[in-house]
C-alpha cells in the first residue's frame, strides 16, 4: 500500500470535513439572524407580573394587644405611651435619680452649687420634661435659655408655667439611662453603646412589638446631629446635617414606620 497515497486521502478528508462544519456553522448563524430579524409586537397589557422573591404570610397593621390597648381613641398621648409605657419611664427615672445620687457622694460641691437643689424625680415630672424637648422642635429658638425669657420678643411662658430653666437644667444634667456600676467591658454586649445600649434596645423591641409592617420594606440610612467628642461620630458633607451618628434603620416603605433599628459605631460595629 502506497503510504502517501493513504497521507493524501486523510488531507481530503479532513479538509472536506472543516468545509462542510463551516458551512454548517455559516448556515445556523444566518438562520439566527433572520430569526432575530422578525420582529414580535409585545402586548404589554397581556404581560403576567413577576412572581414575589417570597410568600408573605403576616397581617401588617397594629398588633392586636396594642389594638386593645387603644381602642378607639385617636389621643396623641395613647400613643405616646404606647412606646414609652410604664417600665420604660420608670427604668429613666430609676437610672436618672441613681447617677444624680453617685454624683453627689462623688464630688464634694460648694455651697452656692445649683446641683445642690437637686430632688428626686418621678414619671409624672418626667412626662412634663419630655413633654417641653417636644415642644422645642415646634417652638424653635437658638438658644435654649430663651424658652424661659421675659423679654417680649422672645418670650413664650409656656415653658416656665410648666418648669422653671433651674428644674429643667438639674434634669438634663442628671438625665441617664444605664447603672454605671454595673457596667463590665468584657461581658457588655455593646460596650461603645453602653450608655444608651439598654433605653435603644427597649424602643427597638417596643417599635417591633407594636406593629408589623407590609411586605414593603427598606433600609434606610439617617444621620442624627451631634456635633460632641464621639471617636465614630460620622462627617457626611453631602448630608444636610454633617456631623452626627448614623443609624442603619428597617423601614415599613408606604408609612416609614421604623421597625428595627442599628447604631454604626466604626468599623467595629456588631451587627447583631
Amino acid at each position: 500500500m502506497d503510504s502517501s497515497s493513504d497521507y493524501s486521502d486523510c488531507e481530503d478528508l479532513i479538509s472536506d470535513s472543516e468545509d462542510d462544519y463551516s458551512s454548517s456553522e455559516s448556515e445556523s448563524g444566518e438562520d439566527t439572524l433572520n430569526s432575530a430579524r422578525n420582529w414580535c409586537p409585545i402586548d404589554i397589557h397581556a404581560s403576567t407580573p413577576a412572581p414575589p422573591n417570597f410568600q408573605f404570610t403576616s397581617t401588617p397593621g397594629i398588633n392586636p394587644s396594642t389594638k386593645i390597648l387603644l381602642g378607639n381613641t385617636d389621643d396623641p398621648m395613647m400613643f405616646f405611651r404606647i412606646f414609652l409605657d410604664e417600665k420604660i419611664m420608670s427604668f429613666i427615672v430609676e437610672e436618672t435619680n441613681r447617677y444624680a445620687e453617685d454624683f453627689f457622694n462623688k464630688y464634694d460641691l460648694t455651697p452656692s452649687s445649683r446641683a445642690l437643689n437637686w430632688k428626686n424625680t418621678d414619671i409624672k415630672e418626667l412626662n412634663l420634661f419630655l413633654g417641653l424637648l417636644l415642644l422645642q422642635e415646634m417652638v424653635s429658638k437658638s438658644v435654649e435659655a430663651w424658652y424661659w425669657s421675659k423679654r417680649p420678643i422672645l418670650s413664650t411662658p409656656f415653658f416656665g408655667q410648666i418648669m422653671s430653666e433651674k428644674r429643667y437644667g438639674l434634669l438634663m444634667k442628671f438625665l441617664h439611662f444605664e447603672n454605671s456600676d454595673k457596667f463590665d467591658k468584657k461581658t457588655h454586649p455593646n460596650p461603645k453603646l453602653r450608655k444608651i445600649f439598654d433605653i435603644h434596645e427597649m424602643l427597638v423591641q417596643k417599635f417591633k412589638s407594636t406593629y408589623t409592617p407590609n411586605q414593603s420594606v427598606s433600609i434606610d440610612e439617617s444621620l442624627v446631629a451631634f456635633k460632641g467628642l464621639l471617636g465614630w461620630k460620622q462627617y457626611i458633607p453631602t448630608k444636610r446635617t454633617r456631623f452626627g451618628l448614623k443609624f442603619f434603620q428597617l423601614c415599613e416603605s408606604e408609612s416609614g414606620y421604623i421597625w428595627n433599628s442599628l447604631i454604626y459605631t466604626g468599623k467595629g460595629t456588631i451587627f447583631i
